[in-house]
């Protein structure tokens, strides 16, 4: 079974948009420098041709890369919303043991960038509170050891 891809609508339009331009601007820029480096003369000693080559190489793996994503992709819907329970594609505020509140949103393993504040649902904190409503509390058996947070809040955008 091929690997799925959960992604909101959102997250799905932005890479449609990344792949259109990679195949057309980016891909006659990369051309461009390949052709430019071309005209230097001998390519056996050109770094400018290799450096041009290895960004043509580059791009072309990014464009595969998306083009996965978007054929295995599964767009995230709000099945918990009516519920109010924690699922993909929602924020949420959390409380430490020390009463110190941060929030989170909710997102599928493409989308997560936890320098962001967004969370995989694959990840130990995203299998831990998926499901929960607010002012439960879980725990979250991370690699750095074990620890507990209460839901204060959950809501959703869009």
């Amino acid at each position: 079974m091929a690997k799925e891809y959960k992604i909101t609508s959102l997250r799905l339009a932005d890479l449609e948009k990344e792949l259109n331009y990679l195949k057309t601007t980016r891909e006659r820029e990369v051309a461009a420098m390949i052709a430019e480096a071309r005209s230097y003369g001998d390519l056996s000693e050109n770094s400018e041709y290799d450096a041009a080559k290895n960004e043509q190489a580059k791009l072309y793996g990014r464009i595969a890369e998306i083009e996965d994503i978007l054929s295995h992709a599964v767009i995230i819907e709000d099945e918990n919303e009516a519920s109010g329970r924690v699922g993909l594609g929602c924020t949420v505020v959390v409380e430490d043991d020390k009463g110190k509140q941060t929030t989170y949103r909710i997102t599928g393993s493409q989308e997560a960038n936890p320098m962001e504040g967004k969370l995989s649902d694959d990840s130990p904190f995203g299998r831990s509170i998926v499901g929960k409503a607010a002012g439960e509390s879980f725990t979250v058996n991370a690699p750095v050891g074990s620890f507990t947070m209460k839901v204060i809040s959950v809501t959703r955008e869009g």
